[in-house]
């Protein structure tokens, strides 16, 4: 009951906070002067302004970024979608102890007003259930969910309730070997794209598309992904699935 009433009173903030934002485009978000030194060196490797137009992110569109540890798609996604514009971010409590203190740093921010923050384990997130999202995204962050005993079948169900049809479902996750499944998750933090692929169009969800621009060939899948040999250069798949 107490978590239901804080949800509503967050409902009724966010609501009341949009005008105060301004619009800016995809590259305008990228230059801004508070971003840290860190997420910009991130940028070559995670390619934002690509993957917000594969998704069809941008002004206007009303967005999930699930696992978004300390906000690095959100403090993109918030300006970019603007005041007509929602973005719904969160961790689990697994994400939570990594990303916890950026994420309150950052929605304690001016412009950061279209931002309601929906912190729960994943089958319990709140998101809206009435189809008003447009995208809900979830980068390289997906594997994690076999490290926990959430109920990933429960996310994406809340996802699909989330979306209106023709709404995007995004992934991007690391690569692992053909043939690996989900058996080197733990050791190296990596998952089959079938595996994903597969879970998800079981959930109710259509492959719209593949994207290849996160590919790295030169990443042969061996090594854990926090490697400083292979770190931020993984080979990456990028799905988007769609609601029908």
């Amino acid at each position: 009951m107490i978590k239901y009433i804080k949800y509503i009173l967050l409902l009724f903030v966010f609501s009341l906070s949009g005008p105060a934002l301004s619009q800016v485009s995809v590259e305008e978000a990228l230059a801004a002067e508070a971003r840290s030194d860190e997420d910009r060196a991130r940028d070559a490797g995670r390619m934002p302004a690509q993957v917000l137009e594969f998704f069809g992110i941008g002004a206007g569109s009303r967005v999930a970024d699930l696992l978004s540890g300390g906000g690095y798609y959100t403090r993109i996604l918030a300006p970019v979608v603007g005041p007509e514009g929602a973005v719904y971010a969160g961790n689990n409590p697994f994400f939570d102890r990594f990303g916890a203190d950026a994420l309150t740093t950052l929605l304690s921010e001016p412009g950061f007003e279209n931002v309601m923050r929906i912190d729960a384990p994943v089958d319990e997130i709140p998101l809206p259930d009435d189809g008003s999202l447009d995208a809900v995204m979830i980068v390289l962050a997906y594997h994690d969910l076999w490290l926990t005993d959430e109920d990933r079948g429960e996310l994406n169900r809340r996802v699909l309730a989330a979306l209106r049809p023709g709404g995007v479902y995004g992934i991007i996750d690391h690569h692992a070997a053909e043939g690996a499944g989900t058996g080197v998750i733990d050791s190296l933090h990596r998952i089959e794209e079938s595996v994903i692929v597969d879970e998800i169009s079981g959930a109710g969800f259509e492959l719209a598309a593949r994207g290849d621009f996160l590919a790295n060939p030169d990443d042969d899948r061996s090594l854990i992904v926090f490697n400083p040999d292979i770190r931020g250069r993984t080979d990456r798949f990028v799905l988007r699935f769609e609601k029908p």
